[in-house]
């Protein structure tokens, strides 16, 4: 499997769990206030994680899809707003070809907003940031729900795996 394939059923899976652990948020009785809650005070708050998630998902796309879209730096300000972006999101990797995507030795260059510069193969673009960064802001998000009382646990987080298991015999 390359490097693109696992990068896209990754963010495939895990957006999917992103848009479960929203819908769990959205049904707790501080509703939308959950989105200004944050695990502690210099950190961002939950919309601006769940919003750091996706722009994972469309940096990396930019960067190795050479795809020219713009990032939505606004605030989501709704669970509705929420799942309409991980929509989109999803929709973009599952319309992204994987053949598309630069070889895996190909030099990935980008540089960050306090100007530190970064060059690594693609697929070490990848494997040590892309997804990394990834899943730190998703974690991240699953830790404030679990820190302000939403009922969610791993099953919630890995709830694609139901598609793996096997049926006990009878």
């Amino acid at each position: 499997m390359s490097y693109a394939t696992a990068t896209l059923a990754t963010y495939a899976n895990m957006l999917g769990t992103l848009d479960t652990l929203v819908s769990k948020a959205e049904a707790h009785e501080k509703g939308e206030a959950l989105l200004q809650a944050r695990l502690a005070e210099d950190m961002f708050p939950l919309h601006t994680q769940i919003r750091f998630t996706l722009d994972q998902v469309v940096t990396a796309m930019k960067r190795l899809g050479n795809l020219e879209m713009p990032s939505d730096e606004s605030d989501i300000t709704s669970f509705a707003e929420a799942h309409k972006r991980i929509a989109a999101a999803q929709a973009l990797v599952a319309n992204t070809d994987p053949a598309t995507w630069p070889a895996s030795g190909d030099t990935v260059e980008f540089t960050l907003p306090n100007n530190m510069t970064f060059v690594m193969q693609a697929h070490e673009y990848c494997r040590d940031w892309a997804t990394p960064q990834f899943y730190f802001h998703l974690m991240t998000a699953y830790a404030i729900l679990r820190a302000e009382g939403v009922a969610i646990g791993k099953i919630d987080y890995v709830g694609y795996m139901m598609k793996y298991m096997k049926q006990p015999a009878a």
